[in-house]
């Protein structure tokens, strides 16, 4: 466990070393930890705008007995408010409305409409941005019901 930090603490650090920063650059790809677990994405269409998306494996459920993992996959449309936090770095609240969908593991799948809140940070000099978000859900599919989503991750932009 000791190597895995070390390993990212080091991807950190070269990435850093980098001269372009993140929003320069419209198209981000990463890793995200928590609810879901996985890869993300981030397509910049404005300098306030970004489409963000997920693809992981889920494997909390309170509505469902079987303890398997799930595929997920979000897509959210997303605001950045830029001026919120006043810092010598730069940081950004971001929020937004999207879709989500949960692959059960073969009979039904879970559709729900999802909202997005959470802080970026933009490392100064660094093509990277670290984030963390919640996004409640309302499930549509097989059946009504809330959940809440939360992952804290990091993209590198190219």
């Amino acid at each position: 466990m000791k190597k895995c930090y070390l390993l990212l603490i080091a991807f950190a650090l070269l990435l850093s070393a980098q001269q372009a920063t993140a929003q320069e650059k419209n198209f981000g790809l990463g890793v995200m930890v928590g609810e879901p677990t996985g890869i993300s994405a981030k397509l910049w269409t404005s300098n306030d705008n970004a489409l963000a998306f997920g693809l992981g494996w889920s494997t909390y459920h309170p509505r469902y007995d079987d303890s398997g993992s799930r595929v997920h996959f979000h897509m959210d449309y997303l605001w950045h408010s830029f001026d919120t936090i006043r810092s010598e770095e730069r940081f950004a609240f971001h929020y937004g409305i999207g879709g989500r969908f949960k692959d059960r593991g073969g009979d039904n799948g879970s559709l729900a409409v999802r909202g997005v809140g959470g802080l970026n940070w933009f490392p100064r000099n660094s093509p990277i941005d670290v984030f963390f978000e919640v996004a409640p859900s309302l499930e549509l599919t097989p059946s009504t019901g809330f959940a809440v989503d939360g992952a804290l991750g990091a993209r590198f932009y190219f």
